[in-house]
């Protein structure tokens, strides 16, 4: 137990703006807290109809009981597509990096061959699987910058800046997949 001294507030002579921290605990006030310990207040009859009861609760919170919502959707869906892409771009420095050291055939003219020869159904999804998610960071990115200057923080805000997130994602991830 501390106690703080208190700096009275007199405008006639201004005090220093600082608190002096006193220990003010006793030796007896010691020996009580080390004397506390825990006790155990169920029985083990108790104590196993309380386990048997957890096991049945659902992890909290549960995702049956909430409706989805914009908010909380889109912010799952960032971070997803954040650790998607973030795999990815690594996934593909490392391989780099690796075969350089290894010895083994990996640049670009064999990626665009390999890519070439692929049929134009898997070239599309491919493409899809990464320009949609793409796009969709990086408006969600600049989503969260206007949010940290401040602007766009009420509720009516956020879906706007929401539902926008989302138009630009169409446009500019169907603008890249066909590009």
């Amino acid at each position: 137990m501390l106690s703080i001294t208190r700096l009275s507030l007199n405008l006639a002579r201004p005090t220093v703006g600082r608190q002096i921290l006193r220990p003010s605990v006793s030796k007896l006030a010691i020996s009580q807290l080390r004397s506390i310990h825990t006790v155990k207040s169920t029985n083990d009859g108790e104590e196993a109809i309380l386990v048997a009861q957890r096991k049945n609760r659902p992890v909290s919170p549960h995702l049956d009981i909430y409706k989805p919502q914009l908010t909380w959707v889109l912010s799952g869906a960032h971070r997803i597509t954040g650790v998607g892409l973030a795999v990815g771009f690594y996934g593909l420095t490392c391989t780099y990096a690796l075969s350089s050291l290894l010895g083994v055939p990996f640049d670009g003219a064999t990626l665009v061959s390999v890519a070439a020869g692929l049929p134009i159904a898997v070239k599309v999804i491919g493409k899809a699987i990464a320009s949609f998610p793409f796009a969709f960071h990086a408006a969600n990115g600049v989503r969260h910058l206007i949010w940290d200057t401040g602007y766009e923080l009420y509720m009516k805000g956020v879906y706007r800046t929401g539902y926008a997130v989302l138009g630009f994602t169409a446009i500019f991830g169907a603008y890249l997949l066909f590009l």
